[in-house]
């Protein structure tokens, strides 16, 4: 049997491909969303050739209690911090997974930690967080080292909202980080477009309606705006990178499974990409839930619930390993026929 750890860009990215590229993790101490020290990290795989990050690592919700949750303050500079680090550790590609930011600042704490200065009219730095981008006039690029021009940076989102407006980062994502009004929510969306206005205006790379722009409160737009970055679906470019598909090569059959399966699994979710590409390859695949929602009997896969409803959910995730078995057994028998 051959395991390859599967991810679409979020939280467990970096480890999935640490593992399938048996590359190193190293652990980094960086501020986190308001400042204070993190533990964060990254990957390098390919030899050290590839870094991978994420986001959340540094700049996470999780990394917050709900109380102190504020996306007019909380920045990415952290996460540029992480970047940073990688670059100095010599590779020549990163693959940066978004997903379940604490901000809305569209990179820009980001940017400041990679050397851009972001400046108000009167020539001042900029505090960080989303808040401040209301008052962005200038950027600076002339401190960032030449060498980011070098790196081929590649994004796995999982949303393709754009950066402002009712389908963006702040209208959509900003209420689970705290953005808690009306009054909050306009000041953050305008800030926003400002950032966007003066993106356009002194770096020449529009970001305003770029689908994607919007992952990780507008980091998406930051990553593209001040590295250059190509903004692709989480899941294809997590599952290439795994190397999915020469394991495909020679399988009898794959097996993959999702939590919850239901009608959005097959909306870039990874277990779906994985079907997709064993489909290509003329493999047989399963799916493995642990519960079912609605719409799952109309995405035409095979799917195997662990136990039944008549279940407690509190039973199946204490038997999981068990249940998982049970399931794949069930599976392969039904291959066999």
């Amino acid at each position: 049997m051959l395991e390859v750890p599967v991810a679409d860009g979020g939280e467990g990215t970096v480890e999935a491909l640490v593992a399938a590229g048996r590359g190193e993790l190293v652990s980094v101490t960086v501020e986190g969303p308001l400042g204070e020290p993190v533990p964060a990290g990254y990957g390098l795989i390919d030899g050290g050739r590839t870094g991978v990050v994420e986001l959340a690592s540094a700049s996470g919700l999780t990394l917050l209690p709900k109380e102190r949750r504020d996306p007019r303050v909380t920045s990415t500079y952290g996460f540029g911090q992480v970047l940073e680090k990688v670059r100095r550790s010599g590779v020549i590609r990163i693959i940066a997974g978004l997903g379940g930011s604490a901000t809305n600042d569209a990179g820009a704490g980001m940017a400041q930690a990679l050397g851009f200065r972001l400046l108000d009219a009167r020539g001042r730095e900029l505090p960080r967080g989303g808040a401040a981008l209301a008052r962005l006039a200038r950027i600076d690029s002339s401190g960032v080292d030449p060498a980011w021009r070098q790196l081929r940076a590649e994004v796995a989102v999982d949303v393709s909202n754009p950066l402002c407006g009712p389908e963006g980062a702040t209208r959509v994502y900003g209420p689970q980080k705290g953005a808690d009004s009306e009054e909050v929510l306009a000041e953050l969306d305008a800030a926003l477009a400002n950032f966007a206005a003066v993106v356009s205006r002194d770096l020449g790379v529009e970001v305003a309606e770029l689908p994607g722009a919007g992952a990780a409160g507008g980091a998406g737009a930051g990553l593209v705006a001040f590295l250059g970055a190509r903004l692709t679906p989480g899941a294809p470019l997590v599952v290439e990178a795994a190397g999915l598909e020469q394991a495909l090569a020679g399988a009898g059959a794959v097996f993959t499974g999702e939590g919850r399966v239901d009608s959005q699994t097959a909306y870039g979710k990874g277990p779906a990409e994985v079907i997709r590409r064993a489909e290509r390859a003329g493999v047989p695949a399963v799916l493995i839930a642990g519960s079912l929602g609605d719409g799952w009997d109309t995405l035409g896969y095979r799917v195997y619930q662990i136990g039944d409803d008549s279940q407690p959910p509190e039973y199946r995730v204490r038997h999981a390993a068990e249940l998982v078995e049970a399931a794949a057994g069930r599976a392969a028998m039904d291959l066999e026929r």
